[in-house]
């Protein structure tokens, strides 16, 4: 899963983001950062339950063939399909997936997003007015989320409204339009309740966060 992130947005990609990032604001007092990454966890119970499933398979179906039975036999099998299958499994996101619940990926990404958020600095502004846009490709998971000086004047659904233009740019293959289109609809929201001073400086990066 190490890659999706390169096929998801080329180095081309993430300068188009930065620069609309930093065009949109120049614009406000706040600041608006886009994070990618490629999981917001690893999952391991998912490899178990998936090396557990085509174990058994394996198990079942190579003893009915080879007409060797016993519970040994059996239990060669299945250790063997479980050891191959589990490694497979931790490879392919797309098998992975497969043995994950949509309630563990929704926990998993606001979790992961809010460590972000932290681990980040991106609470580390002089008004609090930091937006947070974070992808988690693997999830197909989408959160944004500002900061309590600017969350405290916009309601909910406006960041559903954000993270609903990006879903949908990413299913339509336009995920660096949807982006800067989203980076541009905070820039409207910090522009509204923070517009620039005449101090104003760039108080987080502009670049693209990438995640693993």
């Amino acid at each position: 899963m190490s890659d999706l992130v390169g096929r998801f947005l080329s180095e081309d990609d993430k300068a188009t983001i930065e620069k609309k990032v930093r065009e949109t604001e120049k614009r406000t007092a706040g600041e608006i950062v886009v994070m990618v990454v490629s999981s917001s966890h690893h999952y391991p119970l998912a490899n178990i339950l998936g090396g557990m499933l085509f174990g058994i398979i394996a198990g079942v179906t190579v003893s009915l063939i080879t007409g060797l039975g016993t519970m040994w036999h059996f239990l060669g099998f299945f250790v063997l399909a479980f050891v191959l299958s589990n490694e497979v499994i931790k490879r392919s996101f797309f098998l992975k997936r497969l043995f994950v619940t949509g309630s563990d990926m929704d926990e998993e990404v606001e979790e992961a997003a809010i460590g972000s958020f932290y681990k980040k600095e991106i609470y580390n502004t002089r008004n609090h007015t930091g937006i947070l846009i974070y992808i988690s490709l693997f999830e197909h998971r989408v959160w944004v989320f500002g900061d309590k000086g600017i969350d405290a004047s916009v309601d909910k659904s406006v960041w559903q409204e954000i993270t609903g233009m990006i879903t949908a740019g990413i299913k339509e293959k336009r995920q660096v339009s949807a982006i800067c289109r989203a980076v541009e609809r905070c820039g409207d929201i910090l522009e509204k309740h923070f517009p620039a001073e005449p101090d104003n400086s760039n108080e987080l990066g502009d670049s693209v966060i990438i995640g693993h």
